[in-house]
């Protein structure tokens, strides 16, 4: 009877924490569901169970928690600025060439290169902006 007490008290302890978030409950939702199989394989008292319990969620919470914590509770870092630029594509506006040119980006007339060296783009032809180079966008036609 015991075991079935620790295991609907885990399952609970686990549903509780997709209200939180922060990995607490979690930690102790581990606890009882080891209490709850050690108390389904022993015939030991309950205060036995309980210090199972207590030493497994002790355990959880200073060993496994914190790395969940590093892991999960930082959100995404989103580039911003000029690294959110590379991927995007832009219009040519000007012939570009390896000394001269200018692209339309994000709405923005941006003076561009071409990735190859040797490559030259027309004026309304579409590419890739690789990376941004200062103010320079370097750009390729692709495939």
């Amino acid at each position: 009877m015991a075991a079935v007490i620790w295991l609907v008290g885990g399952v609970l302890l686990a549903a509780a924490e997709a209200a939180t978030g922060d990995f607490f409950l979690l930690m102790l939702a581990g606890g009882a569901l080891s209490a709850a199989g050690f108390s389904a394989l022993t015939d030991f008292p309950v205060w036995v169970d309980a210090l199972v319990f207590a030493l497994v969620s002790a355990a959880l919470l200073i060993g496994v928690r914190p790395a969940l914590l590093r892991r999960y509770a930082s959100p995404p870092v989103l580039p911003t600025n000029t690294a959110a630029l590379p991927g995007k594509h832009a219009l040519v506006l000007e012939e570009v060439s390896e000394h001269q040119g200018q692209v339309k980006l994000a709405g923005e007339v941006w003076t561009a290169r071409p990735l190859d060296h040797t490559e030259v783009y027309p004026p309304g032809t579409t590419v890739t902006v690789m990376e941004i180079d200062g103010a320079t966008a370097v750009v390729w036609r692709g495939p």
